[in-house]
């Protein structure tokens, strides 16, 4: 198989999945190295293709369907998981974190949790990496990207994230 083949078969696997795949799991796939795949991935993303790293792997992008809408929260990184759970158990996917960092901009993070699950897999992996939440940078001020089913669903975590006192004002 050649390099533009490879790449192809990495398109056609993140078209097929109904998760993330890790690089890891597409080089077992394409008997090729781990390096290989990020640094395809990287040609594909300069290429115009929208794929998309989160914590858990590589995402294509999909259209979005429900409603989109942004939340401005603040609270500790003790607080993390339980914030992150209160928005997937009101059934929203959290897309993303971003933060206004001083000197960069914007920074976002891609997330892409939409269960239990997927909030402890990523806690697992912050822990498991000492990895510092993004809001460590701002006083703990971020702001969540959610896509719910529909209007009402993000009225509800909006309602759920200000009872836990996680939003910001």
């Amino acid at each position: 198989m050649n390099t533009l083949e490879r790449r192809q078969r990495i398109l056609e696997y993140l078209r097929a999945a109904d998760r993330p795949l890790s690089a890891t799991l597409l080089a077992q796939k394409l008997s090729v190295s781990r390096q290989i795949i990020v640094g395809d991935v990287a040609l594909l993303r300069a290429g115009g293709e929208a794929v998309t790293a989160t914590p858990r792997g590589y995402v294509l992008e999909r259209p979005r369907e429900g409603v989109v809408g942004a939340v401005a929260c603040l609270h500790s990184s003790e607080d993390m998981e339980r914030e992150l759970t209160l928005m997937v158990d009101q059934g929203c996917t959290v897309e993303n974190v971003i933060v206004e960092h001083p000197v960069y901009g914007q920074l976002t993070g891609p997330l892409e949790l939409s269960s239990r699950y997927d909030v402890r897999e990523f806690i697992r992996k912050v822990e498991e990496n000492a990895a510092r939440p993004l809001s460590a940078l701002t006083g703990g001020i971020h702001l969540h990207t959610l896509r719910c089913p529909d209007q009402e669903t993000l009225d509800r975590v909006t309602a759920e994230l200000e009872r836990a006192g996680f939003l910001a004002r």
